[in-house]
């Protein structure tokens, strides 16, 4: 359970803190997150920033006569950096709150959404397969209340949350497989899933036995 409490009627502190636990919970399961969508935001930005100090400092340090050149120049790079990071927060990064490789090597992107005043979380995960010959990219698309995973109080509660993303998508499935909540049919749709419950239970079931013969 998260230490902090928040407010039930709060969408965006529902949403910050549920995007805030997916980084947490698939590092946990040894995904290697990547920022490479972060970065270049952060590059485009601080450039942007630094132009504009620079234009500052020639006018102040040498005159408007002297730098109107070079702040002219100075003021087209500007706005082609700020129209580069429009570009990438809204076509790029969009709504991605995380973007990592499993173990196995295959990818994973989750972006999520809300709607304005409707207490639901929408996830859209994509996971790209390590080797394109291994098949096509598959998406998984899950909309939930965020009561499934705060309690009545305002407490995140972890178990349900986790459940929620290793019994949708397979490639999580696999590395939690003891948070597999789904059902036969569910099962038998993803095969991948159904052979990480399937082991989970036999690795369970061999621990269980060493217990009682020690």
């Amino acid at each position: 359970m998260a230490a902090e409490k928040i407010s039930l009627y709060n969408l965006a502190d529902l949403k910050n803190t549920s995007d805030d636990a997916i980084p947490n919970y698939l590092n946990s399961l040894k995904f290697k997150q990547t920022h490479t969508l972060q970065d270049v935001r952060l590059a485009l930005g601080y450039s942007s920033f630094a132009v504009a100090a620079l234009c500052f400092l020639w006018d102040y340090k040498l005159g408007w006569d002297t730098t109107k050149y070079w702040t002219a120049a100075a003021v087209v790079v500007y706005m082609v950096l700020s129209g580069a990071l429009t570009y990438w927060t809204t076509y790029k990064e969009k709504n991605v709150i995380y973007e990592g490789t499993a173990p196995s090597g295959d990818t994973i992107i989750v972006s999520t959404t809300t709607t304005k005043n409707i207490p639901i979380y929408n996830l859209d995960i994509v996971v790209r397969p390590k080797r394109a010959s291994e098949g096509k990219p598959q998406t998984y698309t899950l909309a939930n209340e965020f009561a499934g995973w705060f309690d009545e109080i305002g407490y995140f509660v972890a178990a349900p949350f986790q459940e929620m993303l290793a019994s949708a998508v397979p490639l999580i499935g696999r590395q939690d497989p003891k948070r597999v909540k789904a059902s036969q049919e569910t099962l038998n749709a993803n095969p991948d899933l159904l052979d990480a419950v399937l082991a989970a239970s036999a690795t369970e079931g061999k621990g269980q036995a060493r217990q009682r013969k020690a």
